[in-house]
């Protein structure tokens, strides 16, 4: 399995083949990607920003993610994740966005939402609305693995999304 760098480092040639840009919103990595991809010298070329969104409030406020969706759901939902793929690309200049909530434990977890589910989603620049994708995974392990596990996902699923035809 590739490490994050490999990852991150992989991620942007592939963007920059497209001249495009990304941007990041993450909750329970806590910027641990963008902190993957701004080890990479240059990343400046093809990383815009990123939107650490930890609290129900930051997501409303900096993402525009609708505090009813977020109590409908919850914040560690498909539908939660959308809204703060797409609410990232509507605060940044990039053309693709990822985003990840999830419950990286060792509490916080409900039979329903069990520690290690994480919720992504990534969107992409396209006229009219984003072209949007998501998905939930379940992990395991204990804080840092379902972190690095999260991470990992979501710069793969990035990877695989610019290196195909959209």
């Amino acid at each position: 399995m590739p490490s994050l760098l490999e990852l991150s480092a992989s991620l942007g040639p592939a963007l920059q083949a497209r001249g495009w840009q990304l941007a990041l919103a993450e909750s329970c990595t806590g910027g641990l990607i963008a902190q993957s991809i701004t080890a990479i010298a240059g990343s400046s070329a093809w990383f815009d920003r990123g939107f650490v969104t930890y609290s129900n409030a930051a997501k409303t406020d900096m993402l525009g993610v609708p505090a009813e969706l977020i109590d409908e759901h919850g914040a560690v939902s498909e539908a939660v994740a959308q809204a703060m793929a797409v609410g990232a690309l509507e605060h940044s200049l990039a053309n693709i966005s990822g985003a990840v909530t999830g419950i990286a434990g060792p509490g916080g977890g409900s039979a329903y939402k069990p520690v290690g589910m994480v919720c992504f989603a990534w969107a992409i620049r396209q006229p009219g609305p984003p072209h949007v994708l998501v998905h939930t995974q379940y992990f395991t392990g204990d804080r840092q693995q379902i972190r690095e596990q999260a991470a990992s996902y979501l710069l793969t699923a990035l990877l695989r999304s610019v290196t195909s035809e959209v």
